[in-house]
């Protein structure tokens, strides 16, 4: 295993560069266009209007090398632009797996974006404050909030509010549907749907749509052939608070009732309701700087459907998941699944926050995950 990740390492390395020489070339499509999956019809207050829909962007390689397709699930107070460049002009892991040549279907979630808002269906919802980004992913190394913070260095900008990277970030921030709970159901249909009608494939997930990976792959085992989870929502059961040193995390409610997710999942043996879950937190932390888990209580209930599919669980150094994200890998372990864990530190890439893909270095870290899949991944041709 070691010598795989050192492997890794030296060939995200070499990928990066020639992916750097292979961005100035164009980009040659067979097809690019959208299209919306789940659209319904509602009736509110005697009228009909379109609801649950979410908007695709399709793009397929002129020269495709990969089976399977990969779709792209943005995270919180995102968009599907979060794949598609960067703050500073710059291509991004859509474009890159494009390169690769994998089809790639990038995602705007319900009520977000261009997927609409639909007041009546959705209940309220929850604006950005405009400096919601700066703590977490752009000057978090002032903010201070949890201890590996001070490790970011890979913002491509000065990470001032005048910066213009910071700016295109900013106004990238997008309202949102208030109930986590909804969004998670509202995903989970969606994205359901869209395998659906693609076929298999591979699905990346960053951030909060990690709680929908697990529902989808869970309902889908077929169809869901890999999951990419980039610093998935976390940590399992309760969410944490971060109060800066000396103490860095305090629990905060039940956020995650079914351990991963809001949404039911195939438990073995079955659960009917949440509240069949029995979980407890353990009595300390792995190591220091690191957040004390919550886990079932023995014996364990298992997950079998996510058993069934390669499951890549990516961190990295400076993010406010690295405290939690060894959480969900235990939860899933624990559950009788084998995700592999790569802590992007580990592998000698240093200096990243949650938004990696949007950062200097996001071809070396899309050079991972792309050199992952090809070992973990068997594909027909």
């Amino acid at each position: 295993m070691k010598q795989f990740f050192a492997g890794l390492a030296l060939t995200a390395l070499i990928a990066s560069a020639a992916d750097g020489r292979a961005a100035d070339a164009p980009l040659v499509l067979s097809r690019d266009t959208y299209f919306y999956v789940n659209a319904k019809t509602v009736q509110i207050d005697g009228k009909s209007f379109v609801a649950d829909q979410m908007y695709v962007e399709e793009r397929i390689p002129a020269h495709r090398t990969h089976r399977y397709p990969i779709a792209m699930v943005h995270g919180g107070t995102m968009s599907g632009v979060n794949y598609t460049g960067t703050p500073d002009g710059r291509e991004g892991w859509a474009q890159y797996f494009l390169r690769r040549g994998y089809a790639v279907y990038v995602v705007d979630q319900p009520g977000r974006g261009r997927s609409g808002y639909l007041p009546g269906a959705y209940g309220p919802a929850r604006n950005v404050e405009r400096n919601n980004s700066l703590p977490r992913f752009v000057a978090q190394e002032k903010a201070k909030l949890w201890p590996q913070a001070v490790m970011h260095t890979q913002w491509p900008g000065s990470g001032d509010e005048s910066d213009p990277a910071v700016q295109q970030l900013m106004a990238s921030q997008l309202p949102a549907v208030a109930s986590f709970e909804k969004q998670q159901f509202l995903n989970r249909d969606a994205l359901l749907a869209l395998f659906a009608k693609i076929g298999p494939g591979v699905l990346m997930v960053h951030s909060q749509a990690g709680a929908f990976a697990w529902p989808v792959a869970d309902a889908r085992p077929d169809l869901i052939k890999a999951i990419l989870a980039i610093e998935p929502n976390g940590p399992p059961v309760h969410s944490v608070q971060f109060i800066g040193a000396p103490d860095w995390f305090r629990d905060g409610p039940v956020a995650l009732p079914y351990g991963i997710t809001a949404v039911p999942l195939a438990y073995s043996p079955a659960v009917t309701d949440a509240k069949q879950l029995q979980f407890e937190r353990e009595s300390k932390a792995d190591a220091p700087g690191l957040v004390t888990c919550w886990k079932q209580k023995e014996p364990a209930r298992q997950l079998p459907n996510l058993q069934k599919m390669p499951i890549l669980v990516l961190t990295s150094e400076a993010s406010y998941h690295a405290p939690y994200d060894h959480c969900t890998v235990n939860y899933l372990q624990q559950a009788g699944i084998h995700p592999t864990a790569i802590r992007l530190a580990d592998i000698g890439i240093h200096g990243n926050s949650h938004v990696m893909m949007l950062e200097k270095n996001n071809r070396e870290i899309a050079a991972v995950i792309a050199d992952w899949l090809e070992h973990n991944l068997a594909e027909p041709r």
